[in-house]
């Protein structure tokens, strides 16, 4: 069984990890950091991550950027493997995770499900093929308490598709500002925010007389849990290195 160290443990997404694991006897969740330490859980909070003192195998972070400093601190001194399931880091940052990686198993995925993987695949396959022919236009859905605009996933879509481009783009995100035709060496990247959206990510691919679209919508939050159990699970005995949803399949 792993023993899971949640941080983020009391939000929305760590709530629900907290459930699904119950349900996994593969895994339990035995501390969790939160700096909202009043629900209480069947495991001990902390309410920061130099006081857990619990023994474990594995942390999953589902908190803020801005605790990334006091989590790498706890994962290096402990040797712990870490899955990286929260978003919006700056450059700096992520240049913390990759040198992070040296020293201990790092999984970082811009979005835990297994289905938006997946569909970074097929992006990237169309965008090869289509290239000299097609515009490329992303548009991202999500509930009106979510922070950072585009998503994490947006930005990985768009990402993946330069990754494959023989000439590569430039990302738009405003285009009221621009008074002119589109360019064909750009991807729009849309963000909408509303209600209770769990998230939506569309890739547009726009030709002459034809449009190719492809998909993907979260229907709940469970998707992005069990995608953060399962690498917590595959990360356990790995060495140190930066583990990707590409390594899980």
């Amino acid at each position: 069984m792993v023993r899971i160290i949640l941080s983020g443990c009391n939000g929305k997404m760590g709530q629900v990890v907290t459930r699904l694991a119950k349900q996994n006897p593969d895994v339990k969740i035995v501390a969790g950091i939160d700096i909202n330490d009043s629900i209480k859980n069947d495991y001990p909070v902390f309410n920061e991550a130099v006081k857990c003192n619990v023994e474990a195998d594995v942390i999953i972070d589902f908190s803020n950027p801005s605790a990334l400093d006091s989590l790498l601190k706890l994962a290096i001194s402990r040797k712990l493997p870490l899955v990286m399931a929260t978003t919006g880091f700056s450059e700096a940052q992520k240049k913390q995770l990759r040198e992070t990686s040296s020293k201990i198993p790092v999984f970082q995925s811009a979005n835990m499900s297994l289905g938006v993987n997946l569909l970074i695949d097929l992006v990237k396959k169309a965008a090869k093929n289509l290239e000299s022919f097609f515009d490329i236009e992303i548009i991202e859905k999500h509930h009106n308490q979510k922070i950072d605009a585009p998503s994490g996933t947006a930005l990985a879509l768009a990402d993946a598709i330069n990754d494959v481009l023989e000439h590569k783009q430039e990302y738009v995100y405003d285009r009221h500002a621009r008074r002119m035709k589109r360019s064909k060496k750009e991807i729009g990247i849309h963000a909408v925010r509303g209600g209770t959206i769990v998230g939506e990510h569309s890739v547009i691919f726009a030709g002459n007389d034809e449009i190719i679209e492809l998909k993907h919508t979260a229907m709940s939050k469970d998707i992005f849990a069990v995608g953060a159990i399962k690498a917590a699970i595959f990360l356990y005995d790995k060495q140190p290195g930066l583990y990707s949803m590409n390594d899980l399949f």
